[in-house]
């Protein structure tokens, strides 16, 4: 079966985790020197949330659009939302279409720099062809090209690390359909470190319910001594019956601030989008 994600494209865990992932680059460019990003499982990098998939299941109207009626509303928006917000009004304007939403290659490309890389790897063919033409499409918000890989993910850490400019962020979004996704991502991440000890690997994961959620996160850092913390946002009391209950962002190696700043922007996205759960920071393994 092949992961779809036009479905969820926009929904809530989706404006968590970009807005994470936005914060992680603009942390990292706080240096001068550039930096790898690397996106293990990119998808198409851009969908249609007036298509088929996306009416569906409807899942944006409860994230980006509830976001952006919220927004508009508000008297003060975080800057992390309100920065957010306006990439995605770039890219729209930039396809002609209200309905487009950028998914995380697309939004992390808009915010690196010209000496920064951007490698992109899909492993569907079909799907990595889309992604070409996305970046293709919306090449005029890019400071520098992004590349696009056809290749396996998880192997791409073990080939491409540690990269030549010493610093990096890497993302594993995987679509948790495989029997074995834990275990490839737990070997992803121990010759991840392993190759590259400082880079800032960020890992996006579900939460359904809150207690399987934590044994999860303690699985994979079985053996990992690096400063570790999670980034979690429920929607719902994190143990409802509805299902996606909450997203997750497990960061190795954080940028410094990073908590700080997600303590600022977490809470208040949560109530723009009308949560009833909780949005947390927690420190797993301190520095």
């Amino acid at each position: 079966m092949q992961y779809k994600h036009a479905f969820h494209a926009g929904n809530f865990a989706d404006v968590h985790k970009h807005i994470a992932l936005l914060q992680l680059i603009h942390q990292l460019s706080r240096k001068a020197k550039g930096f790898l990003f690397l996106d293990t499982h990119a998808g198409a990098g851009q969908y249609d949330l007036g298509g088929t998939d996306a009416r569906q299941s409807g899942e944006s109207h409860a994230g980006i659009a509830r976001l952006q009626q919220a927004a508009t509303g508000s008297a003060t928006v975080h800057p992390a939302i309100a920065d957010y917000l306006s990439r995605i009004d770039r890219f729209r304007a930039t396809s002609g279409s209200r309905h487009l939403y950028p998914g995380s290659p697309l939004l992390a490309a808009s915010a690196l720099r010209a000496g920064d890389v951007c490698i992109a790897i899909e492993s569907q063919a079909q799907i990595s062809r889309a992604l070409q033409r996305a970046f293709d499409q919306h090449g005029a918000l890019f400071e520098l090209l992004p590349r696009v890989e056809n290749v396996d993910g998880y192997a791409a850490i073990k080939r491409l690390l540690p990269p030549t400019l010493r610093r990096g962020l890497v993302l594993i979004d995987p679509p948790y359909e495989a029997a074995d996704e834990e275990k490839n991502i737990a070997a992803a991440l121990g010759d991840g470190i392993t190759r590259f000890e400082s880079g800032v690997f960020v890992l996006w994961y579900p939460i359904k319910r809150q207690h399987e959620a934590d044994l999860f996160t303690a699985r994979l850092l079985r053996g990992v001594s690096r400063p570790t913390l999670t980034l979690e946002m429920c929607i719902n009391p994190a143990d409802h019956s509805a299902g996606l209950n909450g997203s997750g962002m497990l960061v190795i190696n954080p940028p410094w601030q990073f908590d700080v700043d997600a303590q600022g922007w977490q809470p208040q996205l949560l109530q723009l989008l009308g949560g009833t759960g909780e949005a947390t920071v927690k420190w797993l393994i301190h520095e």
